[in-house]
């Protein structure tokens, strides 16, 4: 499972959480808040955003539980309309983290005391 870390600035970091991390974020609903802690980031609270499952269908806050459903949407997580009053049937999943959500998306509430930009290095591309 792959964690996505927004902070104040607009900073985003990325990080692949082992299996038993992730076991910790399952049954995990949208607007949770998680210690940062279980997850190896001391003093930093974070909150869940949304996420998206293997298939790729986003995650929608007032859709109940971990199943697909097709919806009539307008706007929001997964539909953006081209048009004014446009409305389109789409795919979305429910708002609860289970083992088929491969991306959680969350943001920073509480910081701890080291940043993140140390916390996770940014990878140095090899130059050849």
């Amino acid at each position: 499972m792959k964690l996505v870390i927004s902070v104040k600035n607009g900073q985003t970091f990325q990080t692949e959480l082992s299996e038993d991390k992730s076991v910790l974020l399952t049954n995990k609903k949208i607007s949770d808040v998680i210690d940062g802690e279980v997850l190896g980031i001391p003093g930093y609270k974070l909150k869940i955003t949304g996420g998206s499952d293997s298939s790729g269908f986003p995650m929608r806050p007032e859709v109940e539980g971990t199943k697909k459903y097709k919806l009539l949407l307008s706007k929001g997580p997964g539909y953006k309309p081209k048009r004014r009053g446009e409305r389109k049937r789409k795919t979305v999943r429910g708002n609860t983290v289970d083992q088929s959500i491969i991306q959680v998306n969350t943001k920073a509430i509480e910081e701890g005391p080291t940043p993140l930009s140390e916390i996770f290095p940014k990878k140095e591309e090899k130059k050849e």
